[in-house]
């Protein structure tokens, strides 16, 4: 198991109609960034603790999404896109982010899009009703780092799926798990083999499946994932994205499962930088560590160089 240090501060949301755990890393004071995990149903803890190397620098703010992780709720309604959007504004309002600077990872990338459309009413009508802003309203974002977005339509969301299925059902990763079943270690010692199951189930997300090792464990609460793709119906942003005037940066592995053609589309859009990085799957904080950091360092500097 990975070593993940405690927060400087967490706690929890006051202003959202279910309470979210939050966490900050890093020097009070310091620029802060708004990291939002993927999923949807996750959690942040994934994400470390490599994602910390930028804690050196900037102030990082972590929330558990509702629904995963310590923001779990027994509410039966069903946790839409917009659930997500109308939490995210409320969040950053409630933390007080004098710019709302924001690194989304997969599905965490595609909620920041989500909001900044929200931002810009720029809603595409076939997602159905816009999320409602509370008092606040939308402040929009004042950047965009989006590392290995989820698929910006259901497109490419249905030629991730069936790449990812094909990996996992590949020669590779049934040849891990033969080994796995053959080892005795569920016998011997119960939590590796709950560590090396945990393992082959992401194995597809790396360009080397033997790097799955170095991703700390996590459980999508599957309600929630699926009700939130479900919310999404027959989805494509690419047109309105048109509409989101900011300052972007889309980091892409190029043996992600999906599609690189999305990340493009979305950094087209965008007017956004668009990295690629070689020998990486959709793990990019794992797998290429060093090259995605100086990527996001050198961008949130060219774009804010007086901080």
């Amino acid at each position: 198991m990975l070593d993940i240090p405690p927060p400087r501060e967490s706690g929890y949301t006051t202003t959202t109609p279910v309470p979210l755990y939050w966490c900050a890393y890093g020097t009070p004071g310091a620029r802060p960034l708004l990291v939002l995990h993927g999923g949807p149903g996750a959690d942040h803890r994934y994400l470390l603790p490599q994602m910390l190397d930028l804690a050196k620098d900037y102030e990082l703010i972590f929330y558990d999404q509702r629904g995963g992780g310590l923001s779990r709720t027994d509410d039966p309604a069903p946790i839409t896109w917009q659930t997500h959007v109308e939490d995210l504004s409320a969040v950053a309002h409630e933390l007080g982010f004098p710019n709302l600077e924001i690194v989304g990872y997969s599905w965490g990338g595609l909620l920041a899009l989500l909001y900044s459309l929200a931002a810009a009413n720029a809603i595409p009508e076939a997602l159905g009703p816009a999320p409602t802003a509370g008092a606040h309203g939308f402040g929009s974002a004042t950047s965009l780092t989006l590392l290995d977005p989820a698929p910006i339509t259901r497109a490419h969301r249905e030629q991730f799926e069936a790449e990812f299925s094909r990996r996992q059902q590949g020669p590779v990763i049934q040849g891990l798990r033969a080994e796995l079943a053959a080892s005795g270690l569920r016998e011997s010692d119960p939590d590796a083999y709950r560590q090396r199951s945990f393992e082959l189930s992401v194995a597809g997300y790396f360009a080397d499946p033997t790097r799955a090792r170095d991703l700390t464990p996590f459980r999508v609460v599957g309600r929630v994932q699926q009700s939130v793709w479900a919310s999404l119906g027959d989805f494509d942003l690419t047109s309105a994205l048109a509409s989101v005037r900011v300052p972007a940066l889309v980091v892409h592995g190029r043996q992600d499962p999906i599609p690189l053609a999305s990340s493009e589309a979305a950094a087209q859009a965008l007017d956004a930088q668009l990295v690629v990085l070689d020998d990486c799957g959709h793990v990019p904080y794992v797998e290429q560590a060093p090259s995605l950091f100086d990527a996001v360092r050198e961008f949130l500097t060219k774009i804010r160089p007086d901080l």
